[in-house]
């Protein structure tokens, strides 16, 4: 039941986080969504995160709570499949395929550096080479 409640819980704080987003750059109509690849770059980038430093010791709810709840009601590909159908309705197909593109490729990436950089024992600040 704790699965389930954290589950709920992260759902509603990701849910309404994504809404911001959508309220502060809206998109639609064949313009580039942004707000929806920026979401879905920093959950795939949070996620990679969470699962090489969280995840090894945490506890299956909280697990669930950030992970499906949190991070899956943030995160969309409906959304990213909605924008790449609506770009090309508008004419501008090879924005779709570059958006989409762009959304895999980046997502990966950006879930690559989250492991890569949850796995260090220290995070160097910004601008600081190794």
């Amino acid at each position: 039941m704790t699965t389930i409640l954290a589950v709920l819980v992260g759902g509603t704080l990701g849910t309404g986080a994504r809404l911001l987003v959508d309220v502060v750059l809206p998109h639609g109509g064949g313009v580039f969504p942004l707000g929806t690849f920026l979401v879905n770059l920093a959950g795939s980038f949070a996620l990679g995160m969470l699962v090489a430093r969280v995840w090894p010791t945490a506890p299956e709810w909280l697990r669930a709570g950030l992970g499906p709840g949190l991070l899956g009601s943030f995160t969309t590909f409906s959304a990213l499949a909605v924008s790449a159908v609506e770009l090309t309705a508008s004419g501008t197909a090879v924005s779709a395929v570059i958006y989409v593109a762009a959304s895999v490729i980046g997502g990966i990436a950006a879930a690559s550096l989250g492991l890569r950089l949850g796995t260090r024992r220290t995070i160097p600040p910004i601008g600081v080479d190794e």
